[in-house]
């Protein structure tokens, strides 16, 4: 099984976005990355956001930039631009634009990793 790949994302656009959504910083995780042909990911969020009167748990994460690749996410120092889209209408709709990076969780106090469940709802 592929092992999943923990991303944090900031999302920088539209610029009221922390407003509606009351966080600019979202977390998740996806598996697409295993297949380097993948040129978008679909990312399940731990914890969803309400973004116009909708609950939104997963995105479609893609470069922002013609030409780029995800995978250069790894060679970023503090983020990789990156255009999301969330479901509307059964497609995929880009609405944002973030800064993706590896997200590498602290320790609980227990030891183990801390690690979140609730993926909302689309």
């Amino acid at each position: 099984m592929t092992q999943h790949l923990k991303l944090r994302i900031h999302v920088s656009e539209p610029w009221d976005f922390e407003r509606q959504a009351g966080t600019a910083e979202l977390t998740g995780w996806t598996t697409d990355h295993a297949d380097p042909e993948n040129e978008e990911w679909e990312v399940h969020l731990d914890h969803g956001f309400d973004f116009n009167k909708r609950h939104i748990g997963t995105l479609l994460v893609a470069p922002r930039y013609v030409g780029e690749r995800l995978e250069r996410m790894f060679d970023a120092v503090s983020g990789f631009p990156a255009r999301l889209a969330h479901r509307q209408d059964g497609e995929w709709h880009f609405a944002f634009v973030a800064m993706i990076s590896q997200r590498h969780d602290k320790p609980a106090p227990d030891g183990q990793a801390e690690d979140h469940q609730d993926h909302g709802t689309i």
